[in-house]
């Protein structure tokens, strides 16, 4: 009689993904080797998880609502959230070639370079202006003070060694996110708040445009360029452990995004500027105490440098990849001084780039339409199908297709009005502009 195999216990399994991560890594380059070290539990995946995906930029969600008003607000932020289940869908994509011996490691991603010094030079300004009120700096400066900040944070050697400091992110998040929506509840609710308005701004050329712009600025809050790192990061077997952080992830994205987007609409309706934050100010005098501005910004400032980080590492994989020696140590002087001079090259790009366009809401929306619609609505589900090639007719299948579909339609469509936007706010544009 013929025996069935017997399946590895926990502990076998355990021993089995050990070996076969030594076997990889002895072909692994420098990024891989040296960046996207696999040695994280799935707790470390849902603090790396929730970083990359509950940033500041949710902070812009009140402003997409002032194109959509209330119900197409909402219905629009809860459709963004179902449809990133593809997450998931990526997870298992990739859990299956690592099955087959193929364990993929990377995507590529550097939007938030840009996007984390703006916005970090923005909350800086902020706070600057509130010990300050006729101060003269100007916001590029703030940006290359931010960027400063970023220089050294972009030399910390692997993503792993963020496990931490993402752990202090996510109460970070939770942090402003509570002092943003408690602000916003004040003021909605006293005289000092202006007269609410949820009516759509424009004509009916504007408000079309306007529902599509609204879309990818979501798009940009939801996105999640790293998906692949942040699994690399994650210690064999990876079976199950992805699906775990992605839930502890979305138990902070549904109390953060839901909270700010729809306190901040209600208390200033069709004002609700692309930064929520600058709400706070009318006219230069504090709607709410100084001292909660203050700590609101401090929080908002901390967690970005903490995002910023996150971000850095396709960047620093990819220059890792190319400027360093696998075979040598990972901390001898051939690594290391490639490894801060490209670094800090990176990051003064970014910062640059961020300095001299600082028009967070519009950048906001062209890095959705035309980076994450794409890369997080999109490719997800036709890798998906590819990948384990469900029935023509099954359920998963037709959901995907049509995903795949109507997002590329809205993507293209939200690339148009990305750019008819920033056409229509150029007026207002110079480089390094102190807004």
């Amino acid at each position: 009689m013929r025996t069935l195999p017997v399946p590895p216990s926990s502990e076998e399994a355990e021993v089995i993904g050990q070996e076969e991560a030594h076997d990889q890594e002895k072909q692994l380059d420098a990024g891989a080797l040296f960046v996207l070290k696999s040695k994280g539990s799935w707790v470390h995946c849902g603090y790396h998880l929730t970083t990359s995906i509950v940033a500041p930029a949710l902070l812009s969600l009140p402003y997409a609502f002032t194109f959509l008003g209330w119900a197409a607000g909402i219905f629009c932020l809860v459709i963004g959230a179902i449809v990133t289940y593809s997450y998931n869908l990526l997870s298992l994509v990739l859990e299956h070639y690592a099955k087959l011996g193929h364990r993929h490691l990377r995507f590529r991603d550097m939007a938030h370079d840009i996007l984390v010094p703006l916005l970090g030079g923005q909350c800086m300004k902020a706070v600057y202006l509130l010990s300050n009120p006729t101060g003269t700096m100007k916001l590029y400066e703030f940006v290359i003070i931010f960027g400063c900040l970023m220089l050294f944070l972009a030399q910390i050697p692997s993503f792993h060694s963020l496990r931490h400091i993402n752990l202090v992110s996510v109460v970070l998040c939770l942090a402003y996110s509570v002092c943003t929506a408690a602000a916003c509840i004040y003021i909605g609710s006293s005289s000092k708040g202006p007269h609410k308005d949820y009516s759509l701004k424009g004509n009916t050329q504007n408000r079309v445009f306007g529902v599509f712009n609204a879309n990818a600025i979501i798009a940009t809050t939801f996105g999640n360029g790293i998906i692949p790192e942040i699994q690399a990061t994650i210690a064999p077997p990876v079976k199950g452990k992805m699906f775990k952080g992605l839930c502890l992830c979305y138990a902070v994205v549904i109390m953060t995004f839901s909270s700010v987007a729809i306190s901040g609409y209600w208390a200033f309706g069709n004002q609700a500027e692309g930064l929520i934050l600058s709400n706070f100010l009318d006219d230069g005098k504090p709607l709410v105490p100084k001292w909660f501005i203050f700590m609101t910004n401090i929080f908002t400032i901390l967690q970005l440098s903490a995002v910023g980080v996150v971000y850095l590492q396709p960047t620093n994989e990819v220059l890792e990849r190319a400027f360093v020696d696998p075979t040598s140590k990972e901390f001898s002087t051939r690594n290391v001084i490639p490894r801060v001079i490209f670094r800090s090259l990176s990051v003064v790009v970014a910062t640059t780039i961020a300095a001299m366009l600082p028009f967070f809401g519009d950048i906001n929306s062209v890095i959705g339409a035309f980076g994450f619609i794409p890369l997080d609505f999109i490719l997800p589900v036709v890798f998906y199908n590819l990948t384990f090639k469900p029935s023509k007719k099954s359920p998963i299948f037709l959901l995907n297709t049509t995903i795949a579909v109507v997002f590329s339609i809205l993507g293209v469509i939200a690339a148009i009005a990305a750019v008819r936007q920033i056409s229509l706010d150029a007026k207002s544009y110079r480089l390094f502009a102190n807004v």
